[in-house]
């Protein structure tokens, strides 16, 4: 099929819910340089361009269970590179650009075959947020102008005829620069916004639409500037909400309204969030230890008036500490502070299959917004969470394209890093600025992947596509040189919604095995419990890895009940 293959749009007459200027220059340590020079062997990763061009920037990505990826940017600068098929426009009489606009601002991405084809968005999805319901639908929320409290939804296909569909005035508050968790109960909580103190839920459990207060997000608010956009918010496995914003983070259980504890701010002082963003993850929750405490990591971003100066053509260097927590159920929860090889400001943090944490994008000084970044962070950065302290962080061969604001990185089935967008200015410019803005995307291949693993690089044969909490199920796997001694795990991966330096509702559990069968000829079974709860693992699609000696297999389609 084309790569601009055309759709059509699909009908739908009603919703159902299914629940289920001055540069700063950074000087590295040789000990450092000597790590990013490229390899052929793969051993700093390897990044591949797949596409020069696939007419939009890649400001928000996610992955669906069908291995394609939806990306899409904003409708408010006017036309994109990518037309829409068959004559068709979108007509808005509220769009500050283009009344009447023919070109295509998402697009389907499939990973399988390398094409894509132009979805059609109708109002502004400019710096929204998103998640994936349990039936695999995906839920995009909010944006700029007509678009903030409009909800979209996108439900994959098998005939490529499926497209966005529109619910306006959805949501009960406008949600511009918001953060979306998906819930155990298969629901998604929406926080936050640009000047929204409060919190939702969708679907809506009655006609009337309702919000909640949030003081906290009012609290961490720091004047125009406000540095707490985005907040980082992580299901936690005791079902309430770990919700950081600006230097602060507490526990908070939704169900309740309530702060349940606060934690100590971190160290330092700087902020974390946008504008001065960095980035978070949860660190992989473990099925085999007999009491999970679950981390949390927070890295990079920039110090408190760097926003200001960067409006000054002044560019603060990025921050270049990380802070990682771990949320016990007594009192003595702190931050333990590490530094960064390379400091970095709009980086993503994604997951890695082997429990890694990989650092991509970003500058190295200046500030998320309008022309406010400098010196791009090219080299991809590693952090490995159960090293010795000293020893967690790799820096990777670097990228010969910046990724600077509204970039985007998401994990794939088979490991790699597909990377997206940067576009730092109000409108497509393409000449005479620092960062063009990008319209490619590429793939960062992670070391596991390099050719010399081969021969312990499982291989999965078969696995129940179904899984229930708490119960066991059976996975046959390959590997070419196979020891008893050697480490094997099996995790499962929620991929992440990720835009502006977050990746929503990613989480990865490592599931507890009880025994492994030899099968010969290379072949294995194990018997693999599914995880224990729905706030261990709510409820959907999520990708199956087996790791043997550090090394992945590609990734397998899984439901959890």
């Amino acid at each position: 099929m084309s790569t601009r293959a055309t759709p059509s749009t699909a009908s739908v007459n009603m919703i159902r819910f299914i629940l289920f200027s001055p540069t700063f220059f950074v000087f590295y340590p040789s000990s450092v340089m000597s790590q990013t020079r490229p390899s052929s062997d793969g051993s700093h990763g390897k990044w591949h361009l797949l596409h020069a061009n696939v007419g939009i920037s890649a400001m928000h990505m996610q992955l669906m269970h069908d291995n394609k990826v939806v990306i899409f940017d904003r409708t408010d600068f006017g036309p994109s590179n990518i037309s829409l098929p068959g004559g068709r426009c979108r007509m808005d009489p509220n769009d500050a650009a283009l009344k009447i606009d023919c070109t295509a601002h998402s697009i389907l991405y499939d990973i399988i075959t390398d094409t894509y084809r132009p979805l059609m968005v109708q109002t502004d999805t400019w710096c929204s947020s998103g998640a994936v319901l349990p039936n695999g639908t995906l839920v995009q929320t909010g944006g700029f102008h007509d678009g903030d409290n409009v909800t979209r939804m996108y439900t994959p296909c098998s005939n490529d005829i499926c497209d966005w569909v529109e619910f306006p005035n959805y949501l009960s508050r406008r949600r511009w620069y918001a953060t979306n968790q998906i819930l155990p109960d298969g629901r998604i909580i929406i926080i936050g916004g640009r000047r929204e103190f409060s919190y939702e839920f969708f679907p809506r459990l009655s006609p009337r639409r309702r919000t909640f207060h949030l003081r906290f997000l009012t609290q961490t608010r720091e004047g125009s500037v406000e540095n707490n956009l985005y907040p980082y918010v992580h299901l936690l496995p005791d079902g309430n909400l770990f919700i950081f914003a600006n230097t602060r983070s507490i526990l908070f259980d939704y169900n309740q309204n309530r702060v349940v504890r606060e934690f100590p701010r971190i160290p330092g002082g700087d902020p974390r969030n946008y504008p001065s963003t960095g980035s978070s993850v949860l660190l992989p929750l473990d099925e085999n230890e007999h009491r999970i405490a679950p981390e949390v990591l927070v890295c990079g971003g920039a110090p408190r008036g760097a926003y200001q100066q960067a409006l000054r053509r002044t560019y603060a260097r990025a921050i270049s500490t990380c802070g990682r927590i771990r949320i016990t159920d007594d009192q003595n929860a702190s931050w333990v502070m590490e530094t960064m090889p390379i400091p970095r400001v709009m980086g993503d943090m994604l997951l890695l299959p082997t429990g890694d944490v990989i650092i991509i994008n970003g500058g190295q000084s200046g500030t998320a917004g309008w022309e406010l970044g400098r010196q791009a962070a090219t080299r991809p950065v590693i952090y490995r969470p159960s090293n010795p302290s000293d020893q967690r962080f790799s820096v990777m061969t670097p990228s010969r394209r910046p990724r600077m604001y509204h970039s985007a990185a998401i994990l794939l089935t088979d490991g790699r890093v597909l990377v997206g967008g940067g576009n730092p200015h109000i409108y497509y410019n393409f000449s005479n600025v620092f960062y063009p803005t990008d319209l490619s995307l590429e793939t960062f291949s992670p070391p596991y992947l390099s050719p010399q693993y081969a021969s312990i690089r499982p291989v999965i044969l078969s696995v129940d596509d179904t899984v229930s909490p708490g119960q066991s199920f059976l996975l046959s796997f390959s590997v070419g040189e196979f020891s008893a001694e050697s480490v094997l795990s099996v995790r499962i991966v929620a991929p992440s919604f990720t835009t502006h330096s977050y990746s929503m509702n990613q989480r990865m559990v490592v599931l507890r095995t009880d025994e492994i069968i030899d099968n010969d000829k290379s072949s294995y079974t194990l018997s693999v419990v599914g995880p224990s709860s729905a706030e261990i693992a709510p409820p959907g699609y999520y990708l199956l890895f087996v790791v043997h000696s550090g090394i992945p297999s590609s990734g397998v389609w899984v439901r959890i009940q």
